[in-house]
């Protein structure tokens, strides 16, 4: 099942089981996905994705393939590094990466994000398991200068447009196979399996439960696989997951308007 946040209202749809797109009459952070009412179809037409969800906090997992801990000659950690990604970065399906003048070298990290359905705090494997309501495509655009010139990931990590989510919510999936892809200009720069994970999503939401709440709708970004790069102007990013679909985002030079 898929789930969708349409522009310009924000109205959730949800898919049945012929794939058909429907209205969603249930609050899907309040009621199980089991038990979600379905509406009239949505129209044929262009379909306009928004941000899937209004996380209170984006959470990222950094190094959590050993692959690309190495290309960055970064040490493994030894547990899941934790660092935040500020929730004014989030754009939605086709819209704009837009490259800052404060650096000069910014990069793609296509990634498998999680999206929490209920309150979570101090879960066990089992509750963080219930807790999840789906998973979706992230793009985690990161200012790799300013992060390394920074004792934090919070600056380089956070620039307005730095964190593509959607197009949509996979929801019943299996979190233990699922496969990450990241495409530029067409060309596959980067593909990661859960598997190849040093920590795997349900874990990494029981781990985080432990140090902070996580709200219903929050989003924890799972970590890149290697082959990440810089972008410029004109690129576009495509980042598919299992069962996702494929996100898709052009890349633009700011400009003072």
């Amino acid at each position: 099942m898929l789930l969708y946040r349409l522009g310009p209202e924000g109205f959730y749809a949800a898919t049945d089981e012929e794939g058909v797109l429907h209205y969603l009459h249930s609050d899907p952070f309040e009621t199980h996905p089991g038990g979600w009412e379905l509406g009239r179809p949505v129209p044929d037409g262009p379909l306009s994705a928004l941000v899937p969800v209004a996380p209170t906090k984006v959470v990222g997992i950094g190094r959590n393939y050993r692959a690309h801990a190495d290309e960055l000659d970064n040490p493994m950690p030894t547990e899941p590094l934790i660092f935040l990604k500020a929730p004014s970065a989030l754009i939605g399906h086709r819209a704009a990466i837009v490259l800052p003048q404060e650096s000069e070298r910014v990069e793609y990290e296509g990634e498998i994000g999680v999206v929490i359905r209920t309150r979570t705090a101090r879960a066990s494997l089992s509750e963080a398991r219930s807790s999840i309501l789906g998973v979706t495509g992230a793009c985690d655009v990161t200012a790799r200068d300013l992060q390394r010139n920074d004792a934090t990931f919070a600056r380089g990590k956070s620039i307005d447009t730095f964190c593509p989510l959607g197009p949509a919510i996979a929801v019943g999936v299996d979190y233990e196979d699922l496969e990450v892809v990241t495409r530029i200009n067409g060309e596959q720069r980067q593909q990661g399996h859960v598997e190849r994970m040093a920590w795997g999503l349900v874990e990494l939401v029981s781990y985080v439960s432990h140090f902070m709440t996580l709200e219903a709708g929050d989003l924890l970004l799972t970590g890149t696989p290697a082959g990440v790069g810089p972008l410029e102007p004109g690129d576009l990013v495509e980042v598919e997951v299992s069962g996702v679909g494929v996100l898709s985002n052009p890349v633009e030079a700011w400009q003072r308007t």
